[in-house]
């Protein structure tokens, strides 16, 4: 059987780590074992951070959304159990968006919760 020397790959795959270190501080962007190992973490931050854009969202479209229902004399949890009990199935995002810039359409829903 032949010989199977590495050479090409391991440069390819250093190469490939070196690319995405690209704009690294220091060593960082220089050094293969540096570089390695903050891609790494790099990845797990941007894979974390995936998750934590969801959750970040929801959040900051939930308080909108108890700002508004506040402005209008009423607290989120209720709110969104009236229209749960009214079956108007909106999602937060579109309650947020309605709240800052459709406010007008934002109090008659307000309101239609407020009869259930």
């Amino acid at each position: 059987m032949a010989r199977i020397k590495r050479a090409v790959n391991a440069h390819k795959k250093r190469r490939k780590v070196l690319k995405l270190a690209k704009g690294y501080f220091g060593t960082r962007s220089k050094q293969y074992r540096s570089a390695s190992e903050q891609v790494r973490r790099s990845l797990r931050y941007a894979y974390a951070g995936r998750k934590m854009r969801k959750r970040d969202f929801r959040r900051l479209w939930i308080i909108r959304i108890n700002a508004a229902a506040r402005m209008n004399g009423m607290s989120y949890s209720t709110f969104i159990n009236g229209l749960k009990k009214k079956n108007i199935d909106i999602n937060r995002k579109m309650l947020a968006e309605m709240a800052v810039n459709d406010q007008d359409a934002f109090a008659q829903l307000v309101k239609i919760a407020k009869e259930a």
